[in-house]
């Protein structure tokens, strides 16, 4: 008697954490030498599967009068719905860009800090400095 694999040990296997419920933006604002939103000052994380939606957002470090746009607009409490009215206002001073979720992330803050590592180490040195605006 020979017995075929089980379909459904597959199907059970635990689903990655990071599905579709963790969503990542990088927040960028205004870079004076390049004349465009491009300055990464955070990133920004939501798990909307929760209600209200769990939000994580970590800061680069020494940013903090360049990130007061966002740091005034994220408030309290971030939704799907502000992040859509973000999308349609950005291209002024403030912009975000969607960021994928990184592979082995075990939760929405270590995602949110692996990403913020990669702007770190590749992103912002490879920007010219500011300028006086």
């Amino acid at each position: 008697m020979t017995t075929e694999p089980n379909p459904t040990d597959a199907e059970t296997a635990e689903p990655s954490p990071a599905a579709p419920a963790w969503r990542l933006w990088i927040l960028l604002v205004w870079h004076p030498a390049l004349g465009l939103p491009v300055d990464p000052v955070a990133v920004l994380g939501l798990e909307q599967s929760r209600q209200p939606a769990e939000r994580g957002v970590r800061w680069v470090p020494l940013v903090y009068e360049q990130a007061d746009p966002w740091r005034e607009r994220l408030g309290e409490t971030t939704t799907s719905e502000d992040i859509e009215r973000w999308i349609a206002q950005s291209g002024g001073a403030c912009s975000l860009e969607p960021a994928a979720v990184p592979e082995g992330a075990l939760d929405l803050t270590h995602a949110a800090d692996l990403v913020l590592d990669g702007l770190l180490a590749e992103v912002i040195p490879a920007l010219p400095p500011r300028g006086d605006g």
